[in-house]
């Protein structure tokens, strides 16, 4: 069944900033836009590096190991070495709390 889970409160990831979640048994990074919150699987379709390490650039994150590129708020893959894109997940906030769709 698909539903939303609490994984944070809104001060845990500072604005412009990322952090890792483990929810339902996945590894899931959530990035903090100017305020806005999207969450992506943590690894890269390529050689799964740590997205939640990467550069970010705007809406785009860089994986650290080998440079592809990802859209944070689609999931989308930019650029290779990356293969395809990442799972993209449902982000709503209820009061303080950020909720992510499993």
């Amino acid at each position: 069944m698909v539903e939303f889970v609490k994984v944070c409160s809104v001060t845990d990831v500072k604005t412009n900033s990322t952090k890792r979640f483990s929810v339902s048994g996945k590894e899931i990074a959530l990035f903090n836009l100017n305020g806005k919150f999207y969450a992506i699987a943590v690894h890269c379709t390529h050689a799964e590096g740590p997205l939640d390490e990467g550069f970010v650039e705007g809406n785009e994150v860089e994986c650290p190991w080998h440079g592809a590129r990802f859209d944070i708020t689609t999931g989308k893959a930019l650029s290779p070495p990356a293969p395809t894109d990442v799972q993209k997940y449902e982000v709503k906030l209820e009061g303080s709390d950020v909720m992510i769709k499993i």
